[in-house]
């Protein structure tokens, strides 16, 4: 008897291009002004955790560095806090891979949690080294609310590689 929340599709490979559309689309989504609001997910490190689990060997610490920069340029924080959360995201979920993809949506979802806690710790060690006020302990729900959200992120960006249910009869594979 076979799980049933695996696929019997087979995907196709990723395409750089829209690896990158969607990492720009999330942070545009991070450039949205929402304010003090506690549980609004870092698109960016949802996206970049995504990605560097799907695609390890075309996403990893460099892209995770360059949109770490951008995120701090367009919200004016402190330059390279999250350029060096986002490397040491991309590390862990490079990582951690392999492992996590043999799991459903579900558990992947608490595997990405702790990494997502982690990019935050970081950032927050940064801003009090820098001088900055320790933000309250609801900052950490953006953690939780990008957790919940991965179930359905991860369907919405393995939509493309998802070859057609068509069959040809005449190929064996």
């Amino acid at each position: 008897m076979q799980p049933t929340h695996r696929s019997n599709r087979i995907l196709q490979p990723a395409r750089p291009w829209f690896i990158y559309f969607s990492l720009v689309a999330a942070l545009v989504l991070t450039y949205i002004p929402t304010g003090r609001l506690p549980a609004v997910p870092e698109w960016v490190a949802l996206v970049l955790v995504f990605w560097c689990i799907r695609e390890p060997r075309r996403i990893g610490m460099m892209t995770g560095f360059v949109f770490g920069l951008l995120v701090d340029i367009g919200q004016g924080a402190a330059m390279g806090q999250h350029a060096l959360a986002y490397v040491i995201l991309a590390f862990m979920a490079n990582g951690l891979s392999r492992r996590v993809l043999w799991f459903g949506s579900l558990q992947q979802a608490l595997h990405v949690l702790p990494m997502l806690l982690v990019a935050q710790v970081v950032m927050v060690l940064v801003r009090l080294v820098a001088g900055a006020e320790f933000p309250g302990w609801a900052y950490f729900l953006s953690s939780l609310t990008a957790a919940v959200l991965w179930g359905p992120l991860s369907f919405l960006l393995m939509l493309p590689q998802y070859q057609p249910v068509e069959r040809d009869d005449n190929r064996p594979i």
